[in-house]
């Protein structure tokens, strides 16, 4: 009996697979209808490409370094002195509730946001 059950599950299956073959539900995934049309030349991406090359830094590649050339204008005392006068801060956000009840307190004062290497603050 369980044998004559699977072969009609492994047939019902099989006859299901087909009636969906070439529907758009498991056929081409890419549906586009209009074709590419590029704004630039041909020459004028290898242009790109060729100055990238030159450079040694490519920002689309998989490899590139952001902060190569970062130089930091604090010190690492400096920079762990700030982490420890922040780690309550740091703590109560990566917390289990993501600091949700940090701020549902209302504790959270208006920090100036400093982003690496632009020297400017938020």
């Amino acid at each position: 009996m369980n044998r004559i059950t699977a072969l009609v599950a492994v047939a019902v299956t099989s006859l299901a697979g087909g009636a969906f073959a070439g529907t758009g539900l498991a056929g081409d995934i890419t549906v586009e209808t209009e074709p590419f049309v590029s704004t630039l030349s041909r020459a004028e991406i290898r242009a790109t490409l060729d100055g990238f090359q030159k450079s040694g830094a490519n920002p689309w590649a998989d490899g590139y370094d952001q902060l190569a050339g970062f130089v930091g204008s604090e010190t690492r005392a400096e920079v762990t002195a700030e982490y420890v006068v922040n780690r309550a801060v740091v703590a109560a956000l990566t917390g289990e509730d993501s600091g949700s009840q940090y701020f549902a307190e209302g504790v959270i004062t208006r920090h100036a946001v400093r982003i690496a290497g632009d020297g400017f603050k938020r």
